[in-house]
């Protein structure tokens, strides 16, 4: 039974180490925020904060998570820049039907802590393989450079 860190507390999970993180969370722990989007890591729906790098929930096993800390969208409110990020989601309307917006947002956190000015080259790089299937892109854009003025 592994027994992980996630959004701050540790939770003993009845789950085989080879289940993906996104079975564990969203079947096992409740937490329903990371979605699953296309299970061969392409969309970046389901990703998670794993010691803070930004990683694909649905093809990361359980059992390679042991003394790492996982956060999910849930938490990343708790963190000042994934705050920052979500009211910059909030202020300018980014979301229109939100399905992947949790993956979104937690990539836009990982790439503000690393790069707190991204150029718009780095917000491409950054945010690359997160998909979008209403095209809200510009309004992500925007809503980076938004959250990175407002440290």
């Amino acid at each position: 039974m592994p027994s992980l860190q996630i959004n701050g507390k540790t939770l003993s999970l009845d789950v085989p180490d080879d289940m993906p993180l996104l079975w564990a969370l969203r079947d096992v722990a409740g937490l329903t925020g990371t979605k699953f989007g296309c299970g061969v890591s392409l969309c970046g729906a389901c990703t998670v904060h794993v010691d803070g790098q930004a990683v694909r929930s649905c093809v990361t096993p359980v059992g390679s998570l042991a003394g790492k800390q996982v956060v999910t969208i849930e938490a990343i409110g708790d963190d000042p820049v994934g705050a920052r990020v979500q009211e910059a989601w909030r202020k300018i309307d980014v979301v229109q039907c939100g399905y992947c917006q949790s993956g979104q947002v937690m990539a836009a956190t990982a790439l503000l802590r690393a790069k707190p000015a991204p150029t718009d080259a780095d917000i491409d790089a950054g945010m690359s393989g997160n998909i979008c299937r209403c095209g809200t892109y510009g309004r992500i854009r925007a809503a980076i450079k938004i959250a990175a003025a407002a440290k």
